[in-house]
């Protein structure tokens, strides 16, 4: 299973938000360059709303930043919009056999390991900011 493309997309909303901070940020102008419904987008939006990374106010067409993009980490991004839940980035069989001595021990054995190498992920995410991401981005 993939971790949620809303990862993905609203690292795409973030970047173009980023990049044309003079521009209006309209949810159709967004829809446009990410490639989906505009609906898609409000909905991703709130969510980065409701975790202070980006203001959208009533009545006025677009968005901007809450802060910086040197201050918001992919790690805050994927956590905004609910990627994966915590701790289940990998997710065990649900069925194996309770016969078989491999079945009952499998997810004892494989779920501390997922649960680190999850943490190793978010430990790099929590070191890139969206200000790196928008570098690398033509403009």
């Amino acid at each position: 299973m993939n971790i949620s493309t809303r990862f993905a997309v609203a690292i795409h909303i973030l970047a173009l938000i980023d990049t044309n901070r003079e521009g209006r940020n309209t949810s159709d102008w967004i829809a446009g360059s990410v490639g989906t419904n505009p609906v898609v987008i409000r909905r991703i939006s709130s969510m980065l709303g409701k975790a202070g990374l980006i203001e959208v106010k009533p009545g006025i067409a677009g968005a901007k930043l809450a802060r910086p993009a040197e201050q918001i980490t992919l790690l805050e991004i994927y956590q905004a919009v609910d990627a994966v839940g915590e701790g289940s980035l990998f997710a065990v069989h649900e069925h194996p056999s309770p016969e078989c001595p491999v079945g009952q021990n499998i997810a004892g054995a494989i779920i501390p390991v997922f649960l680190m190498a999850q943490q190793a992920m978010e430990d790099v995410l929590q070191q890139v900011t969206l200000a790196q991401i928008s570098s690398q981005l033509p403009v």
